[in-house]
């Protein structure tokens, strides 16, 4: 039971700070259309601009590979059927292992 509290502690966590940074960008967004923010502002809203393109991408990764199990006819993010991309820090696929569904 412990190992199930820590996947909901580790989810909600997550989720949170996912939040957060989103916030902290929207309110970052809002200083620069101002002309409030300064270097370090516009320096942050490049980084949490890019972390949630690679969450987006991460999760549009995972919702192929989910579609790819049941259609093979489903692009996914791979060059061969059995080279599963290295992208942990570009967005895609976590692992080179396929996806667990």
């Amino acid at each position: 039971m412990p190992s199930e509290i820590n996947k909901t502690m580790d989810h909600t966590l997550y989720y949170t700070i996912g939040k957060v940074a989103m916030e902290k960008l929207e309110s970052t967004l809002s200083k620069m259309q101002d002309d409030t923010a300064t270097t370090e502002d516009r320096l942050l809203a490049v980084l949490l601009q890019e972390i949630a393109a690679l969450a987006k991408n991460r999760l549009s990764v995972a919702a192929n590979e989910t579609e790819f199990s049941t259609d093979p006819s489903v692009w996914v993010e791979r060059t061969a059927q059995s080279h599963f991309p290295h992208i942990r820090l570009h967005g895609g696929a976590l692992e080179d292992d396929p996806i667990k569904c």
